[in-house]
């Protein structure tokens, strides 16, 4: 069979690329043509677009780039008709794919959508067409078969949140941990500040204002896969006790005693590592002012979410 499979970020890309390497074994004759990162290109996929190209966020953000992103969504549709799938599988990244799936559904292309968009925080309007145009719908949150169960959707399936096999799968391939090469020997906190631009340049720099006030331990950065060091350098030029390692965040949590985290899938990740952590997050004015019209959510974090208590601190 031919696979279509579009992953706006790097938790997609991961996710997407575990999803591929399943595909494989059930389908020896798979072919992937794909949207995402160098883990789907390495699973097989042919990369039409990297994410680091796609990953727009926020209200202003999305406003500005707008003009690449209507650009971006008439050259998949193309592709897509080109390439003729026989099934699109669409990975989160809803402001993006939720298009993608109406146009494939008018040209009678089969979409599995894994990974839901979050309707259940906002948006729940969107619930209505998705059913109209998704063929299958694959959810990895707990909560979430039974929201769309009251929406009437049976085509709904609960599948496990793949982080919880990434995870598994590392502790039995490493059993020993694997300590970082870092400069300092003093216990980590561990900085996630996420993997888009837009964000690592509102949220590093007020992680980073903690360091002083903690000069017993040595704060490292985790970058992103996709983005190079030259970009955070910046950021830290000026600052002592401050590490960096580049796509070993997983390492990284394995040898922090704390964690400053963005709110995201690194939350979950951080948790199922057993590390504590604080969650914070920094929006841009416009973008956060409509958020709090909009999201109908009492916690931000994925760890609280689940657990409907705050467990982890949070702070916006």
């Amino acid at each position: 069979m031919k696979y279509y499979i579009i992953a706006g970020e790097a938790s997609g890309d991961l996710h997407a690329s575990n999803l591929m390497y399943a595909l494989k074994q059930q389908d020896e004759t798979a072919e992937f043509r794909c949207w995402g990162g160098d883990l789907m290109e390495e699973a097989g996929g042919q990369l039409v677009k990297h994410y680091r190209d796609l990953a727009f966020m926020g209200f202003t953000e999305v406003v500005l780039n707008l003009k690449t992103i209507l650009n971006n969504i008439s050259f998949c549709k193309k592709d897509i008709l080109q390439y003729q799938p026989d099934l699109l599988i669409l990975i989160d990244y809803p402001g993006f794919n939720l298009r993608i799936a109406e146009f494939a559904h008018e040209k009678n292309i089969k979409v599995f959508y894994y990974i839901a968009p979050q309707v259940w925080a906002w948006h729940t309007s969107r619930v209505k067409k998705m059913k109209e145009h998704i063929n299958q719908l694959f959810v990895i949150l707990p909560f979430e078969k039974a929201f769309f169960a009251k929406h009437e959707w049976e085509n709904v399936h609960f599948v496990g949140h793949p982080l919880l096999d990434a995870i598994q799968n590392r502790k039995l391939k490493n059993l020993e941990k694997k300590p970082l090469v870092l400069a300092s020997q003093k216990p980590i906190i561990a900085l996630l500040p996420g993997s888009r631009k837009q964000e690592i340049k509102r949220i590093l720099p007020v992680m980073l204002q903690v360091v002083s006030d903690f000069p017993n331990y040595q704060f490292v950065i985790a970058g992103a896969a996709a983005l190079p060091f030259s970009f955070y350098e910046k950021f830290i030029t000026d600052k002592k006790n401050v590490g960096f390692v580049h796509n070993q965040t997983y390492d990284l949590l394995e040898n922090a005693t704390a964690a400053l985290v963005a709110s995201g899938t690194a939350t979950l990740e951080t948790a199922l590592f057993e590390v504590p952590q604080i969650v914070c997050y920094k929006g841009g004015f416009l973008s956060v002012a409509i958020a709090k019209r909009l999201v109908k959510l009492t916690h931000i974090s994925l760890v609280n979410l689940i657990l409907e208590k705050e467990a982890v601190k949070e702070l916006i």
